[in-house]
């Protein structure tokens, strides 16, 4: 039987109202969903932004069938190419002050002259990247709030994480949107202003937080538009671009549309619709059964980070592997490039349609504690 099948007719047995009933679902995906994505990112760390197939193989010849460290070397990594003064690469002439070693990852600076560093050095199994620890912190921040979610509160968690020495994270990179941020920051611009804005800005990193918060804001009882214009606001704040955006505001209607779904199969035609919307020019001509991943990940849409492939790509993985959600995480972790950011907004997808538990890897997690803390006073876990 399906898990959200049996959540429903458990909730039956024990003759809880139809309102009530929904109310208890809702409360048990989010949870599962914001746990997942958590999983999601430390099960793909390993093979982050692994562009060849042969690496991930020859790096876990037996697949990534659980939770494990990073490797020392990357056999892609670029790190020692993207600048340690602002967001993207170096630029020639370029006279500013160091932001990574200075401002963020105050221990950390030594391994971007390295070349072949893994991006996410040192991160043992179950340890999460530094994206995910962000949503760690959006949580606590409204636990301080007494759930409710403000920019402010939000902001000064992350700045005082962030800067803080020793950092308050393991990870060794930071993405061109955090070193943007803190270049604007260190310059005494206010942390409202600081967002920047590089080639990659339209990623699907910029997702991260936009389901879990989305999520805590439906649980809450806001309305769709509401919540709609709260996250974009969020976004507004690291990842500001029209593009992003738009996906933004399309994920918050697909997690709301499988929130209220009657069933699995109403809850598969909602997420068929959404695949079709994004890229009906290859899906209406050949289903989804009928393609390989390698030549739609990798052939159709890049698997890199940018958010006009990266969307596509989540709901082909989500139509296609939403029964298992084990093998959807497999399968994407496998399948490299920006897989752990991919891999977290996937992961809730799938948890919402299909909520099976993952608590074997779930409680291998690092954060597993400090989160669900968060998630208990935030009234999803007693």
């Amino acid at each position: 039987m399906c898990d959200k099948i049996r959540v429903l007719h458990d909730a039956a047995i024990l003759n809880l109202s139809p309102a009530h009933q929904q109310s208890a679902n809702q409360t048990h995906w989010t949870l599962l969903a914001i746990r997942h994505a958590m999983v999601a990112d430390a099960h793909a760390m390993p093979v982050h932004w692994y562009y060849r197939k042969a690496d991930i193989e020859r790096a876990f010849p037996d697949g990534l069938d659980g939770l494990y460290a990073a490797p020392a070397q990357h056999p892609s990594a670029i790190m020692s190419l993207h600048s340690k003064q602002h967001g993207g690469r170096h630029r020639l002439g370029a006279q500013q002050a160091d932001v990574v070693g200075a401002v963020i990852l105050h221990d950390k600076a030594e391994f971007w002259d390295r070349p072949g560093v893994h991006y996410h050095q040192g991160l043992q199994a179950g340890d999460n990247t530094l994206n995910a620890h962000t949503v760690l912190w959006l949580l606590q921040a409204m636990v301080d709030r007494g759930g409710s979610y403000q920019e402010s509160a939000f902001l000064q968690h992350y700045v005082n994480k962030m800067t803080a020495q020793p950092p308050q994270h393991p990870d060794t990179y930071a993405e061109s949107y955090h070193r943007g941020f803190f270049a604007n920051w260190a310059s005494g611009q206010s942390a409202a202003a600081c967002a920047a804005v590089t080639h990659d800005t339209p990623s699907v990193g910029g997702l991260v937080r936009i389901g879990p918060l989305a999520l805590l804001l439906l649980h809450q009882g806001m309305a769709v538009a509401d919540v709609k214009t709260v996250v974009a606001r969020h976004l507004d704040l690291t990842h500001p671009d029209a593009a992003l955006k738009k996906v933004c505001f399309q994920y918050v209607d697909l997690i709301s549309g499988l929130l209220a779904a009657a069933d699995p199969a109403a809850a598969e035609r909602l997420l068929q619709q959404h695949l079709l919307t994004a890229a009906g020019r290859h899906f209406k001509r050949k289903p989804v059964a009928q393609w390989s991943d390698a030549a739609v990940l990798g052939g159709l849409y890049s698997t890199a980070c940018y958010i006009r492939d990266a969307w596509p790509s989540v709901l082909y993985l989500a139509n296609k592997y939403h029964h298992d959600l084990r093998q959807a995480l497999q399968v994407n972790a496998q399948l490299g490039g920006d897989n752990v950011h991919r891999g977290a907004v996937l992961a809730l997808l799938i948890t919402l349609i299909n909520p099976q538990p993952l608590d074997d890897w779930y409680a291998q997690l690092t954060l597993a504690a400090e989160l669900d803390a968060c998630l208990a006073a935030l009234g999803l876990l007693s």
